[in-house]
């Protein structure tokens, strides 16, 4: 399987590429407020490409259940400055983490090189056209609602069915507008308009996602359901990641995982490679 972004193919039949989220935000459920000053988030991005992430997903805009939209002129002020300062000096791709065109046509001729668009390119109409014109990787992710309503009551029949027939969908209009097909990949949305008990189904209800054959970016880093699960803070839920980081490595899930915890989920990833590795080499023998 391959992801083109932008001038590279990363070949996803060896490990997951890690995501390091960096939230430019006041009020990011998990770290708001932490990176908020371009300095900072600099310095917190580099530091993240030293702990193995191959991306760096930088955001604005704080996309928590119930949170308040910001501004397109507030979340370029936020993101752009970054984009600027990391785009001559990583060596990983950067990532825009938005819903709007205009801050995504910006970014991208600024170095960036993927749109991570949590509505799948349906909040703003000029998204898709930009998608035919810009040479750019995708993540198009599924959501029911916004951020500010999508947890009341969420209800599906067949949660993996309607969102894979969904991100299915969306992909193929974009192949009509002109997107390359090897530039996309489909995000489930874990908790955006999902209820417990739909997270799980979306996280073992793999192969319905995986017969689209397009790459999967997971993103379960710190959320709600694993305090659900397993009754921890936000602080206290680095092993719950991991578990299902792990569960998603072992059944070829995912090929992107997008994470607050970076050397943890790359030490993840390389260990059970290596533990595949060795059992395949000695099966042979």
């Amino acid at each position: 399987m391959f992801w083109k972004v932008k001038g590279k193919l990363f070949d996803l039949s060896g490990r997951p590429l890690v995501m390091g989220i960096l939230n430019v935000t006041p009020d990011s459920f998990s770290d708001g407020g932490t990176h908020f000053t371009i300095d900072s988030a600099v310095d917190h991005a580099l530091r993240m490409e030293d702990q193995g992430a191959d991306i760096i997903d930088i955001g604005g805009e704080s996309t928590r259940p119930g949170a308040i939209p910001v501004s397109l002129e507030d979340e370029k002020a936020r993101v752009l400055p970054v984009v600027e300062k990391l785009a001559s000096r990583l060596n990983a791709c950067i990532s825009i983490d938005t819903t709007k065109c205009c801050l995504a046509e910006a970014a991208i001729d600024l170095g960036a090189h993927i749109i991570n668009d949590i509505s799948a390119l349906t909040f703003d109409p000029g998204m898709l056209e930009l998608a035919g014109k810009k040479n750019c990787g995708w993540i198009i992710m599924h959501i029911k609602g916004t951020p500010a309503n999508m947890q009341q009551n969420p209800c599906y029949d067949d949660v993996v069915s309607e969102v894979s027939s969904f991100l299915s969908q969306r992909f193929q209009i974009m192949v009509d507008a002109g997107v390359d097909p090897l530039a996309v990949s489909l995000d489930p949305g874990i908790g955006f308009g999902k209820t417990f008990d739909h997270n799980l189904e979306l996280i073992t209800g793999y192969n319905s996602l995986k017969k689209i054959g397009l790459p999967v970016c997971l993103g379960v880093s710190r959320k709600k359901f694993l305090q659900t699960l397993l009754g921890r803070k936000m602080e206290e839920r680095l092993a719950g990641t991991l578990a299902v980081l792990a569960y998603s490595l072992l059944h070829d899930s995912a090929q992107i995982f997008r994470v607050h915890d970076v050397i943890q989920a790359r030490d993840l990833v390389t260990t059970i490679k290596a533990l595949e590795s060795f059992t395949m080499k000695q099966n042979l023998f």
